[in-house]
């Protein structure tokens, strides 16, 4: 394992155990949602380390397109796995939360539903790749699918801003408006000694770091995997 990777990897391990304990221990209880308001320190970082796992792809598959390198192809892979693995977390970990504050643990909310539709998505993402044996052919219609799917991200992040109808909370409320927003599950960072420090070292976590590390795992792995498939390829042929 590189030195870079072997140290990113050791960091990041600790940065998880110290949100866990600024989440866990250090913030103080919100005062109306109670204790099942700390899983917002996971919840919401996730989502974040989907988009930027998710970004990856986009980025990876531009480059793909441009370069015809496999490198870029590899890196689109792993943001999508990683991606999804973050954006179920995300959905976990939410539904988990609105079973007390909403009674139930799921409902067909905007921002749900757009979120279901992104997991879907990128899912059906990896059964593209899986149902095209041409590998060349396999890796532009991937690139063009990821760089389109990343749309999927940005409407999921954007839509309780924009549609009135949606009982999702922004989370974060302003002071102004958090009589409101609580009322639907959000809640303000002035409220509750320790939230700010807690969410914002989380969210360096799972939204940087997090998604990085994993990601360089998972292309040194298919690398590994590559060289492996190479070698058959030739014991076969001689």
């Amino acid at each position: 394992m590189p030195r870079a990777l072997l140290l990113l990897t050791s960091l990041t391990i600790i940065g998880v155990i110290v949100g866990l304990y600024l989440a866990l221990g250090y913030a103080g209880t919100e005062i109306e949602q109670g204790d099942v308001q700390r899983i917002f320190y996971v919840h919401m970082p996730a989502f974040f380390g989907a988009f930027v796992a998710f970004s990856a792809t986009t980025i990876g598959g531009i480059l793909y397109l441009r370069t015809n390198n496999v490198k870029w192809d590899t890196l689109a892979l792993a943001g999508v796995e990683v991606g999804l693995v973050l954006a179920l977390i995300n959905l976990t970990t939410g539904a988990i939360w609105a079973r007390p504050i909403w009674n139930t643990w799921w409902n067909w909310d905007p921002r749900l539903t757009a979120e279901a539709v992104m997991v879907l998505t990128y899912a059906a993402y990896l059964m593209l790749r899986t149902g095209i044996e041409n590998a060349e052919q396999r890796r532009r219609f991937a690139a063009v699918f990821g760089i389109f799917a990343i749309a999927t991200a940005v409407i999921t992040l954007v839509i309780p801003r924009i549609v009135e109808a949606t009982i999702h909370p922004v989370v974060i409320a302003q002071a102004e408006t958090a009589a409101e927003t609580t009322a639907q599950g959000g809640f303000e960072l002035a409220a509750t000694p320790g939230v700010g420090v807690a969410l914002g070292f989380n969210m360096l976590i799972w939204a940087l770091l997090v998604p990085i590390t994993l990601i360089w795992h998972r292309i040194r792995l298919e690398n590994t995997a590559e060289r492996i498939r190479a070698m058959k390829i030739r014991m076969m042929e001689s």
